[in-house]
């Protein structure tokens, strides 16, 4: 899952908001950081909102491969509960599945999937998700067998800390 890089506030409706200076920066970054980790999504699901477009537009320019891309109405402002929808409905021949949303869904997701993580991973989430913020779960059987407490948080990176 990857959050939002962190978006402009000008005078226009939120669903519009661009990305900001810092978002510009931090998107190829991110999209460095995963490559490099090995996370390469064999499909992306992405927020219709301009500053999730916008992300997945600069993480995809340094990841490498062409993912299968939807953009979904539905991950704007959702609940975990309404994300983890969207993902029961994932092919369970898609190994690798990428989501770029927004708060409180992407992060509420997060941390109600993970029971357990390597390292300080969900304590870190746990205290702050913060833009650009990218969790890594692994998650046992199909997308649409998969329930809260029964992924494992095996990453969690943010901009500050880690790219």
């Amino acid at each position: 899952m990857v959050r939002h890089a962190k978006s402009a506030w000008p005078e226009v409706p939120d669903h519009e908001r661009p990305l900001g200076g810092r978002g510009r920066r931090d998107g190829p970054r991110a999209g460095r950081w995963l490559r490099e980790g090995g996370y390469r999504p064999g499909h992306v699901v992405c927020s219709t909102a301009v500053r999730a477009r916008q992300t997945w537009e600069l993480v995809a320019g340094t990841l490498g491969g062409e993912p299968r891309v939807t953009y979904d109405p539905r991950l704007y402002a959702a609940e975990p509960e309404a994300l983890l929808g969207v993902v029961a409905e994932e092919p369970a021949d898609t190994a690798t599945l990428l989501l770029v949303g927004h708060v409180p869904g992407v992060a509420g997701l997060t941390l109600g999937l993970a029971a357990d993580a390597d390292g300080d991973a969900l304590d870190r989430a746990r205290a702050k998700f913060p833009t650009c913020a990218i969790a890594v779960l692994a998650v046992p059987g199909t997308w649409a067998e998969l329930r809260p407490g029964t992924a494992r948080l095996t990453a969690f990176a943010t901009p500050r800390r880690d790219f």
